[in-house]
């Protein structure tokens, strides 16, 4: 089952490591671990997010220069296997609200969805009238812009979620990689990654309606303040954008 969160606000914070863990204590009194980082040894994923973006790089730069309503395109996976699915999403910002839309896509046919072919049914792992409109929205905007791949960023993934519930949760992310890619291939490997945050952390609290009594909390007890941490547009703003124009790789 996709437990996204469709529609949310969130908060980022760029935080050091002793921070990170001592939050992780803090969040475990009100939250419950991910069910598959629970399994993992750092208790952490990995996660990895192929973007894509028209030849003039349309929505970094809107991006840059503060747009309303923006979106990014992106292509996530985490699993390696060949039979292993993966998610085409959509971002979008309007203001200060986010709102996703994300399809469950059958590895073998992403290929030739994003080359402009036609979807349908069987490229979808779970077949139902909201997964095809979203892999129908995703493929138009894939068109319009003319997108193709364009960075490579991953991350390992800490990740607390309510019990019973997606109104709340919480994500520390750390390794946040990020690399020149302009082929449709979903490698695990990074060639020559770029550290985009350097050593920090990154601190994501999404919520879905106000702002929790406890999120305040946190925030006080350890003296944060947010800010952007964008993995996408900061790394290509520290690689340099003229890598990622039209010709150059």
């Amino acid at each position: 089952m996709d437990t996204i969160q469709k529609q949310r606000f969130e908060q980022k914070y760029a935080i050091n490591e002793d921070i990170a863990h001592a939050i992780r204590d803090f969040v475990s009194s009100y939250l419950d671990l991910d069910a598959y980082g629970a399994t993992q040894p750092n208790l952490s994923y990995p996660v990895h997010s192929l973007y894509l973006d028209s030849p003039d790089m349309r929505t970094y730069q809107e991006t840059i220069n503060g747009d309303r309503n923006r979106y990014k395109l992106r292509i996530r996976y985490y699993e390696q296997t060949e039979d292993s699915p993966v998610y085409f999403e959509i971002k979008r910002r309007h203001d200060n609200v986010i709102r996703k839309k994300r399809v469950i896509v059958h590895r073998r046919a992403a290929h030739d969805l994003v080359r402009g072919f036609l979807p349908s049914a069987t490229d979808l792992v779970c077949p139902d009238g909201e997964q095809m409109e979203a892999l129908l929205s995703f493929w138009r905007l894939v068109n319009h812009l003319n997108a193709r791949p364009k960075v490579h960023v991953s991350y390992l993934r800490e990740a607390w979620v309510a019990d019973g519930s997606n109104k709340i949760r919480v994500t520390i992310d750390r390794n946040v990689l990020s690399e020149p890619q302009k082929t449709l291939t979903f490698s695990p490997h990074l060639r020559n990654p770029h550290s985009v945050f350097g050593k920090k952390v990154i601190l994501e609290l999404k919520f879905t309606n106000r702002f929790p009594n406890w999120f305040k909390d946190l925030v006080q007890v350890f003296g944060l303040r947010a800010g952007s941490a964008a993995k996408y547009v900061d790394g290509i703003t520290d690689m340099g954008e003229y890598r990622f124009m039209r010709n150059y790789f």
